[in-house]
Formats: structure tokens, sequence, C-alpha cells
């Protein structure tokens, strides 16, 4: 990964929008091939009474993840808490995570994942209509994500 020379804008009606596996609405900001690996970046709007389950933990990401609204239950490790808008969250990889929406209300959440790559799995949920866990896990292994799914499958 070296540095990436051409700044990277995002102006509404301009970015991508795609699907996170919970179904959340991704709106994609930045790509790998934008950046040239260095981070992906998006913001995920997360129906109520949804979020990914069950927690997962991932192998090479660093996740910063911020919310800005919504009522949200993280759980990171073996600890649950309350992320109220503000709340940032910042994970190195293999830390077990998940969140849910407990509000009436979508939650957002804005992301930033180094390296680069990861907002691929959005993009191409949406584009394949993937919606099992069997068919988002293989577009996982395909590109080089690894988690728990993943390795689940042992494929």
């Amino acid at each position: 990964m070296s540095d990436f020379q051409k700044a990277v804008i995002s102006t509404p009606g301009s970015e991508r929008l795609a699907k996170a596996p919970h179904g959340a609405k991704v709106v994609v900001h930045a790509t790998a091939a934008e950046t040239n690996g260095a981070f992906g970046m998006w913001e995920t709007f997360t129906l109520p009474g949804k979020g990914p389950t069950p927690s997962h933990s991932h192998a090479r990401d660093r996740g910063f993840l911020g919310w800005f609204a919504g009522l949200i239950v993280f759980q990171c490790g073996d600890e649950e808490f309350d992320a109220p808008p503000g709340t940032v969250v910042v994970l190195p990889p293999y830390v077990r995570h998940s969140w849910r929406n407990i509000g009436d209300e979508p939650g957002q959440m804005f992301a930033i994942v180094t390296p680069g790559g990861f907002e691929q799995l959005f993009m191409e949920i949406e584009a394949s209509g993937a919606a099992s866990p069997d068919e988002i896990a293989m577009i996982e292994a395909r590109l080089g994500i690894i988690n728990d799914e993943t390795l689940a499958l042992d494929r």
C-alpha cells in the first residue's frame, strides 16, 4: 500500500449506494481503488431492531466507527454498552463486535476501515442480491475478507 495522490471527494448524489449483510443501507464515500488501498469510508443506516449478528471479528481490518444518530447497543469483546450519538469505537483486528439499533429511528454510523477493500463487500452484496450467510461469506472469501463467518465455511 502506498499513498494516494488524488483527493477523493464524495458529494451528495455522487456517492455509491450499497447494502450491508444485515440489510442496512450503505453509502460508500471512498474505496480502496480510490485511496490506493489505504482505506475505505462509508456511512451505514441501520433500521430499528437490526444490526450485524452474530458478533464477529475481522482478521486484517482496523475499524474506526462513529455514531451520529440512533440508539445503539454495541458489543465489543465481552463488554456491552450503549453507544449514543457521538460515540466512537476503534477496533483492532480479531476483536469480536456487533451492534443493534434499539431505537425507533434509523441509526447512522460513519466508518473508516484500513486497509481498504472491505467496502467492496457492500457494493457486491448490492450488485449480486446476495442475502444468505453462505452467499455473503463466499463474497467475503473471494475478496479476502476473513472473519468468523468465512472461517466457519471452511472454504
